[in-house]
């Protein structure tokens, strides 16, 4: 099973970039959007089930949103922290979550709040987020499904992580941001991407501004993370940078991991 995990940035202005990155895929089973801007109405749907693709969405206008992209249709789909943990239904204004059941392994998908700048409110509020989240995924793995966590996290865990590691301490590597992502993984997830690339200068996220992606002044914010029960089946995990190279392509580069199930 081949999973991809790719922030779009506007699914209706980069239609015929995913929708061509697909064509090419011809082993990808399911793809998680982030960032789809849609609401869930005016998902553009036909083009993908024209290619034989399930849609599940999860959606608001001009911000955020979240998509399932499968060949095959979900066992189960959840949708927002509520359908786990109800008390958190607040958290759900925004569409950040959607969830699907395939072949047993329970897919989550995901976009993690950006927090904007350290200090501010955003920023309380996406620490408020992670902290859910881990209540959530707590809640998931005591059901006993693998889990592959996947999505735009806006978090470089690590130092190695970034292009210019003097950028540690601003918002997407400040260490309140870090230690709520590793309080996330001590649950014993896994970073896929890690498992076989252990060395820096990997990067899935640049900036458009100052030529960002030409001077590789890149970001590893988009992350496939693998609960104790998948760890073992994960084959490779990889960043395709060439959508990146697209004429206004997303600012983000899908990332994939190949399970043996």
């Amino acid at each position: 099973m081949q999973v991809a995990t790719w922030n779009v940035n506007s699914i209706r202005s980069r239609l015929p970039q995913v929708l061509a990155w697909l064509d090419k895929q011809g082993s990808l089973d399911v793809l998680c959007l982030q960032e789809t801007k849609v609401v869930d109405a005016e998902f553009p749907r036909a083009p993908f089930e024209e290619r034989g693709f399930h849609v599940e969405v999860y959606g608001q206008k001009a911000y955020n949103g979240v998509a399932l992209i499968s060949r095959e249709v979900p066992e189960k789909v959840e949708r927002g922290f509520a359908a786990l943990l109800p008390a958190a239904a607040e958290l759900d204004e925004q569409k950040r979550l959607i969830g699907g059941l395939y072949r047993g392994i329970r897919i989550l998908n995901l976009y993690v709040p950006n927090g904007e700048a350290v200090g501010s409110d955003k920023y309380a509020y996406k620490l408020r987020w992670l902290a859910c989240l881990k209540d959530y995924l707590q809640v998931a793995l005591d059901q006993g499904q693998p889990i592959l966590l996947c999505g735009d996290f806006n978090i470089a865990p690590e130092d190695r992580d970034i292009y210019d590691p003097g950028k540690a301490g601003e918002i997407m590597a400040s260490e309140p941001e870090r230690q709520a992502l590793q309080k996330i993984l001590a649950l014993g997830f896994e970073d896929a991407f890690r498992k076989f690339t252990p060395d820096p200068g990997h990067f899935s996220w640049w900036d458009y501004r100052a030529g960002g992606f030409q001077k590789n002044r890149g970001w590893r914010i988009d992350h496939l993370y693998l609960s104790p029960l998948l760890q073992d089946k994960a084959t490779a995990c990889w960043i395709d940078v060439e959508p990146r190279r697209a004429e206004k392509p997303s600012d983000h580069a899908p990332v994939v991991v190949e399970l043996a199930v």
